[in-house]
């Protein structure tokens, strides 16, 4: 098993965790995620949740984890040039930005027929915002895009 499929399988199961408070950035589950980058209650934790599942996977199958230990997406996307890639597939890190600083990662679970992926993403819900609440699962547009890195 590769370190992405290892790394889903990890995402998966953490599908339907929420914070506690609803809008609080915060929650027994939110809070390890922000840990693992370095960070407590409180901030966004998209990025703070892909490091997460990719530790956890690598951990498991004694690999070091590829990605740099930050809860900044576009600071993960700008530090990885050797991990972007162009397409999509399945494991593969999404990359959103939406200028000023602000992005929103989470995982390729699907590459669907009609330009969109299904993902794994936290700091969402199902409405779409990119500062939500929970661990969900999402289609997106692939030309949303910014790219993709490949762990």
């Amino acid at each position: 098993m590769t370190l992405a499929q290892s790394s889903l399988e990890v995402a998966t199961r953490q599908i339907g965790v929420t914070e506690i408070p609803k809008g609080s950035n915060g929650g027994p589950e939110v809070e390890i995620y922000l840990k693992s980058v370095g960070l407590t209650k409180g901030y966004s934790w998209c990025m703070a949740f892909v490091f997460w599942c990719v530790l956890e996977a690598s951990k498991k199958q004694s690999f070091p984890n590829p990605l740099k230990k930050t809860g900044g997406v576009l600071d993960q996307w700008n530090s990885k040039p050797e991990l972007r890639r162009n397409k999509p597939e399945p494991g593969f890190v999404f990359i959103m930005d939406y200028g000023k600083g602000l992005g929103h990662t989470g995982f390729v679970e699907k590459v669907l027929p009609n330009g969109k992926i299904q993902t794994i993403e936290g700091n969402t819900n199902i409405d779409g915002s990119r500062e939500g609440y929970a661990v969900c699962r999402r289609t997106r547009n692939i030309s949303a895009c910014k790219g993709f890195l490949q762990i």
